[in-house]
């Protein structure tokens, strides 16, 4: 993941879930922060989410997860 650098962006902790992950939500897995980089949809409204490392995640859609969402500030 890329280190951070002041821009005229907010980041918000959001709650997710399946259905509003989004690419781009940076999500803490073990200590680590691991940024979306791709959404496939699966049977049931599951996601799987790949990451930048190349990890992969299934989120059920009970699933709920707390992540960082850049909002740009216009």
């Amino acid at each position: 993941m890329k280190p951070w650098t002041p821009t005229g962006a907010v980041v918000t902790p959001i709650e997710i879930s399946s259905i509003n992950v989004q690419r781009g939500d940076v999500i803490q897995i073990g200590g680590q922060p691991c940024r979306v980089v791709d959404l496939r949809q699966l049977p049931l409204g599951a996601k799987r989410l790949l990451f930048e490392t190349g990890e992969q995640l299934t989120m059920h859609p009970r699933t709920r997860l707390v992540a960082l969402r850049v909002q740009k500030r216009w």
